[in-house]
């Protein structure tokens, strides 16, 4: 047999696996591994997210910010709080600097509250999160 022969013999003769006498219990098997794996991966993300909404829910519900320098507690504490009261006012010049640029400064925001924007954040991103789950579904 020349050179010639010889490669295109090699290519020929593994080109095509022979099939393997348990080859469709090996495939229930892995199918069935993929099954259990992805059961316990989803009730895995279930229980977390559950968790984590609970764990959410009551933070936000214990949240007491108190922005306001009292003379007792910490120093650290009150030199946070001050600080983010002073980043808030900046940043609450630069939205109304923003605002007055583009004509919207007569624009009421101020009786939201702080819960009120929680839970329409909140509601946005439960919508966002099922419009992504219905558009995922549809193309499985």
């Amino acid at each position: 047999m020349s050179a010639d022969e010889f490669d295109p013999f090699v290519e020929r003769l593994f080109s095509r696996t022979p099939p393997m006498a348990d080859a469709a219990l090996f495939t229930a098997g892995v199918e069935a591994r993929l099954q259990k794996g992805s059961r316990f991966r989803s009730l895995a993300i279930v229980l977390a997210g559950v968790v984590g909404g609970v764990v959410a829910v009551r933070e936000t519900v214990s949240v007491n910010v108190n922005l306001e320098g009292q003379p007792e507690g910490v120093v650290a504490g009150q030199a946070l709080g001050q600080g983010v009261q002073s980043a808030s006012i900046g940043i609450q010049t630069a939205i109304d600097s923003a605002l007055s640029g583009l004509g919207l400064n007569q624009m009421e925001l101020g009786s939201v509250g702080g819960m009120q924007v929680f839970w329409l954040a909140a509601a946005g991103i439960i919508a966002l999160a099922t419009i992504s789950v219905v558009r995922l579904s549809q193309e499985v």
